[in-house]
Order: structure tokens, then C-alpha cells, then sequence
């Protein structure tokens, strides 16, 4: 839920641990005399001063730099106040710990200089600034976007919707539709104008360039989803058919145990890589096999291995090449290859690596036409060695056609959660409704104004306009505490 926001609030800013600075940050109303009490003076605003900070004593804590943002602009909208000193822990807590002291001596009234201030709860800094229209709700979670960018085309995207680039894309949406909504409700509103009126204002017209933009927004965002939420790759395929050597190669470092042994992978291994600026989260899981040589160790890395499996984005079935004429071999990759079919959603892309060409003296495409066929239609089939790299470029570019990536400048892309994608969903179901309504022999113009007014709401939702304050809270609760 969210946090009660009129009583002034105070953190650490800064991320735990030693630094050369940190920041302790105060956000609430009318923080003048606190100002002066923890500095001697007032302090001009948006600019720096130096200055001992001093304890109850007078002995200095430390030498501050402290900044007072008077509101409304501020961060926050309040006034903030910000004591930037050395990064080390103890000496921030001493800081917080006098920031809070002070606020509870009594002034000449015989009333606390700051009443009620406490600890921010995470998020709250933002939450206040979105609270105070300095930031919609696409914006503030872009700060936290921005924070944990784990690429610099995902920090760019960030710093784009930071900026507005994906919210003023949703308000030239809501501006259309209220255009749209005003011709059908006037319409309502005046029963003796007829069809002819929305006929003669281009309501059809309007609601096409409406569906036509939508569908190109809808686009931008889910490559700035897939720049944010990145792709989870498994590999999966039979012992020893090379799937941590894959690994390594792919992340370029020596992750994963690799033995001619079967069996040697027992649990999940997972890393973080980036192609073209997109993260793809790859994990290399236990090799699949039913055999009585299998312990409980390794049956327990199997069953691992099949959950990885379920909630995968993409699979790469890696075959081994020197073992393709194996019938036992083939039979066992013919079983994975079906049960991966029937336990994989169909949207779920699977593409079949042939492995170990470095080791096989004929690297034919016969091998594609000889391959256990997998989920989906248009299977993939790439052959590869994880030892030279060979074939490991086309597999980077395969991944990312497969998920929907579209490339092209990480400049012009802006940063977009699945939440996002799920709102224009429900926008696009509601104008398709909607555009049924209107061409209908008789259009029904009550139920075209519904689902109007029910596209905007989801849109609404994007930036905040119209959000639960449940939806609110649970945004906000995954910030970091001082942000």
C-alpha cells in the first residue's frame, strides 16, 4: 500500500556499504528550521555550501556539503534538504541519527522543529515526486530502470522514458481517443443528429489512425520490454552434448564445470550476458536422461532442469554431431524433442544447435532434415562448436529474431515493462470492440462510447492517471530505500 505521504521523511541516499561520498537526504514541508539548526544558517538555495556538520556537543561529525531544494522545485516537490559527506557508513548513521535528534528539539513555541519526521520507506522519494506531479508513473519507474540497467542500451532506454519520450507517446494516444470519445458522446447527447454526424467528423478515419499508431507503439514498447526484462535462454539437451561448454562460450568465461563425464552439470548454472544491448539470462541445466545409472543427486538436477525448462523464454536443444548416428542417442533426443512439445507453450521458440563440429569431419545441412523436430512450426537448426565458436554469431543474431527483437538504434528506444505491454493489450482489445461497434449495420454508439471510455482507462494506467493505490505500492515498494 501506499505510504502516508504528508509527514517529512529521511535516508541514506547512497548505496550501503564505503564510498568517497554519501548522501543523507530529508524530504518534507517547510524544512527552513531544521535547516538552520543542523547547519548554523540558512543556506542559499540550489547551492552547495561547506560546512562542519556538528553533534549535540558542537564537535563536528563531519564536513558536510549540504543543499537546500526548496519546494516546489525539488526532486520531491517539498523542500529536500541534502547533506552530502565522506561515504562510510558509521558516518552517515551519525548524520541520520542527528538529522533525527534535531528535529525532535522543541522550538520556541515548545513545538518539535520538524515533526514526525522518520525513515523513507523504499521508493518513497519517487513516490512523492510522482505524488506531486513532478514525475507520472511511466517516468518514476523509469528511475528505478535506470538504477538497475544492466546494459548501456537498457541505461539509455531508462534515461529516455526518464525523460518523457514513452509517456508523451501514451498522452498523443489519450488525446486522440478523448477527441474520439467527445464526437460519440456529443453524439449521445444530441439523439435527433444521426450516424451522418460521426460520418461527416471522420469518427472511422479517426479510430483507424487511432488503431494504426497504437499498433506502432505497441512495437516500441515490447522491444523496450525485451530491453528491460531481457530473455531467459535455457539450454537443455543430453549429458555431454556440450550445453556448459556452450555456456562458457557464450558468456566468454569458464562458468561451468565441463568433463567428458555424464552427469557432471547436477544443478543450474545461470548467467547474464547482452547481445546488441538485450540481456539474455542463460542457464545450463543438468543433462536429460533416463538411465539406471542415474543417482539422486542427478535425478534431482533433472527434474531442476525441466522447471528451467518451463518458465524458459527460448530453448536451445543442443544435439551432439559426432553421436547423430547413434540410434540409442536419437532415440533419447526424439523423446526430449517431444517432451518439450508437449510441456512448452507454442509462442515458446526452440531451436536445435548441432554441436561439436569441430569434431565431426562433415558439417552437411542433412543434418537439419535428420534433426528431431521440436515446438513450433519453423524450427531452427544451427550447427556450431562451443570449443572454436564456430556458428556462435548466428545463434546471438537467432536468439534475438526468435524473441522479436527488432535492433536498430538503442537511441530512439525507450524502456517499457510488461505492465505496459499488458495495458496497450487491453487498449488494442477495446478499440478492436469498439471499431466493431461503429461498423456495425446499426452502430451501437453506447457500447462504442464503453469501450472508448474503457481504452482510456487502461491507457491511464501507464502513466498513472488512473491507478490503485495497490498497483502504486507495489511499484514503489521494489525502489531502493533512499530513491
Amino acid at each position: 500500500m501506499l505510504a502516508v505521504h504528508d509527514a517529512p521523511i529521511i535516508a541514506i541516499a547512497t548505496a550501503p556499504g564505503r564510498g568517497a561520498v554519501g548522501i543523507v537526504r530529508v524530504s518534507g514541508k517547510n524544512l527552513g528550521a531544521l535547516v538552520h539548526a543542523l547547519c548554523g544558517r540558512a543556506l542559499k538555495p540550489r547551492e552547495a555550501t561547506y560546512l562542519p556538520l556538528p553533534d549535540e556537543t558542537g564537535s563536528p561529525i563531519d564536513h558536510v556539503l549540504a543543499l537546500h531544494f526548496p519546494g516546489p522545485n525539488s526532486y520531491t516537490g517539498e523542500d529536500v534538504l541534502e547533506l552530502q559527506a565522506h561515504g562510510g557508513p558509521v558516518v552517515l548513521q551519525l548524520i541520520l541519527a542527528r538529522c533525527l535528534r534535531v528535529a525532535l528539539a522543541l522550538n520556541e513555541h515548545n513545538k518539535p522543529l520538524l515533526s514526525g519526521l522518520r525513515l523513507a520507506q523504499p521508493g518513497e522519494f519517487t513516490q512523492r515526486a510522482f505524488l506531486n506531479h513532478k514525475l507520472d508513473l511511466a517516468q518514476a519507474e523509469a528511475v528505478a530502470d535506470l538504477i538497475d540497467a544492466s546494459t548501456e542500451a537498457a541505461a539509455r532506454g531508462a534515461s529516455r522514458s526518464l525523460a518523457g519520450a514513452f509517456s508523451n507517446e501514451i498522452h498523443q494516444l489519450r488525446d486522440a481517443l478523448i477527441h474520439l470519445r467527445m464526437l460519440v458522446e456529443a453524439t449521445l447527447d444530441f439523439p435527433e443528429e444521426d450516424i451522418d454526424f460521426l460520418k461527416q467528423a471522420d469518427a472511422q478515419g479517426q479510430l483507424d489512425r487511432l488503431q494504426q499508431n497504437l499498433a506502432r507503439v505497441m512495437a516500441q514498447t515490447k522491444q523496450g520490454a525485451l530491453l528491460r526484462e531481457g530473455i531467459r535462454v535455457v539450454i537443455a539437451g543430453q549429458p555431454n552434448a556440450g550445453k556448459s561448454s556452450l555456456l562458457n562460450a557464450l558468456a566468454g568465461a569458464e562458468l561451468a564445470i565441463v568433463t567428458p563425464i555424464a552427469g557432471t552439470t547436477r544443478d543450474v548454472v545461470q548467467q547474464t550476458i547482452q547481445i546488441e544491448g538485450v540481456p539474455l539470462h542463460v542457464v545450463d541445466t543438468a543433462g536429460l536422461r533416463e538411465h539406471p545409472d542415474v543417482d539422486e543427486v542427478e535425478r534431482i538436477g533433472i527434474a531442476r532442469a525441466w522447471d528451467q525448462i518451463g518458465q524458459a523464454d527460448a530453448v536451445l536443444f543442443l544435439h551432439d554431431l559426432t553421436r547423430q548416428d547413434d540410434a540409442t542417442y536419437a532415440a533419447a533426443d526424439a523423446h526430449i524433442a517431444q517432451t518439450l512439445k508437449d510441456k512448452l507453450d507454442a509462442h515458446v521458440p526452440v531451436l536445435h544447435l548441432w554441436n561439436k563440429a569441430d569434431a565431426h569431419s562433415a558439417v552437411a545441412t542433412s543434418n537439419a532434415a535428420r534433426a528431431p523436430q521440436g515446438n513450433g512450426s519453423d524450427i531452427q537448426h544451427i550447427t556450431l562448436s562451443a570449443k572454436t565458436g564456430d556458428g556462435l554469431p548466428a545463434l546471438r543474431q537467432q536468439l534475438l529474431q526468435v524473441v522479436g527483437w527488432q535492433g536498430g538504434s538503442a537511441e530512439g528506444m525507450f524502456m517499457a515493462r510488461e505492465r505496459h505491454v499488458q495495458a496497450l493489450r487491453a487498449v488494442d482489445e477495446h478499440l478492436m470492440l469498439a471499431n466493431a461497434n461503429l461498423q456495425a449495420q446499426v452502430p451501437a454508439l453506447d457500447l462504442l462510447a464503453e469501450e472508448l471510455r474503457l481504452s482510456q482507462n487502461a491507457l491511464n494506467t501507464i502513466t498513472g492517471e488512473f491507478s490503485s493505490d495497490d498497483l502504486l505500492g507495489v511499484i514503489f515498494s521494489s525502489f531502493c530505500i533512499g530513491k
